[in-house]
This record gives structure tokens, sequence and C-alpha cells, in this order.
């Protein structure tokens, strides 16, 4: 996707770095999508206006050079993005033509206290463990779609496999996004995760 953005100052401020990190060139697309978004409707203007992402990257999800984009929003606005969730995910993937979308929290893990010693003034707060972290994002590559079930599987080769039920009354909303889904949980966490959903 090539634009020549309207406003580059409007734009650029829809993005927010932790760091001095380069601004990628597909977070500029992104931005200017959302730009463009806002600008054509009273609709999108007022969904939007507040709306700024940290990060956007291209991650491969298979053969044929089939690439999706991850999106990480800042947590605050995490609620917001929800609202529009399903509009904004068909635009932006209209505008990139059939990539998939995957927006997520920006999600931050705390080090394990060890020895009595408390690392921290106060003490680390469940939602900052590597284990509720890993929950959200679940939660996030999925939504709007609810996770009805989950499994565990050991494999004798020391690995584990987490099978993770969808709603099956949204299967044929869904079934075509699962394995980017997998793909971007792992890259997210490491761990290997297939979707499935359970017979009615």
């Amino acid at each position: 996707m090539e634009t020549v953005p309207s406003d580059s100052g409007v734009i650029m401020r829809r993005i927010v770095k932790q760091t001095k990190e380069r601004i990628r060139p597909i977070e500029e697309q992104v931005a200017q999508a959302m730009y463009d978004l806002e600008s054509g409707s009273a609709e999108w203007r007022a969904d939007l206006r507040e709306l700024v992402f940290h990060s956007a990257v291209e991650i491969d999800v298979g053969g044929g050079g089939r690439r999706a984009i991850l999106l990480v929003v800042p947590y605050r606005l995490l609620s917001k993005y929800h609202r529009v969730h399903t509009r904004l995910v068909r635009e932006l993937e209209k505008k990139f033509s059939g990539k998939q979308v995957v927006i997520i929290g920006k999600r931050r893990i705390l080090p394990r206290e060890r020895n009595g010693r408390r690392l921290l003034k106060q003490k680390r707060p469940h939602s900052r463990t590597l284990t509720a972290v890993h929950e959200a994002y679940l939660e996030d590559v999925v939504y709007p779609t609810d996770i009805v079930g989950k499994r565990i599987l050991y494999r004798t080769d020391q690995t584990r496999l987490l099978r993770v039920h969808l709603d099956p009354n949204e299967r044929n909303q869904v079934e075509h996004r699962i394995d980017t889904y997998a793909i971007v949980y792992k890259k997210l966490t490491g761990k290997d995760v297939v979707f499935e959903f359970p017979d009615v």
C-alpha cells in the first residue's frame, strides 16, 4: 500500500514510541490508513480520534508469501480499540490487500522475586507475571472470539502444546484466521498453540 500522507505531522503523532526506535514503513502506512479512515467520516472521526499505537510489525504466516500485521497498542487504550475492533480490522485488511490484522495490548512482564528479596517497592502484581501476560496475549490475539476451553498436551520430548478451544458458534467467521493466530502467539511467547472448535 503506497499513499502520500495528507498531513504527516498528524499521522506521525498516532505512533507513540517508548524508545528512540526508528519508525518502520509499515507503521507509517498503518498510521496513514487510520488517518484516512478518521478523515473520511464523522463516525470514524469520533472513534479514532484518541487512538494511537506503539508499533506495527509484519509477520510471515505461511506459504505463498502470506503476511499478517501485528499492531501493538497502549494497554490503557485497549478497551477503546475493542469497541471498534471488528470494523477497524476489516477496513485495515481491505487497505492492506488482505493481510490479516491482529491487535494486542502492550504488557510488561516483571521478574520473579527470589530468596525473599523484593525487587520492587510493592509486591509484583499478578497481571505482570509471565503466565498472566501470556494468557492475556492469547485473549488479545483471538479477540473478539471467546475462548471456551484449554488443554495442555505433554509430548514425549518434554515440550508442551497448548490446545485452545474457541467458541464453535464463531467458526465460520474465524476458522480461516486460526493459523495466523497460532503463528502470532508463537512469535509473542515462544509457545506452540493449536486453535480448535469443539463439537457442539
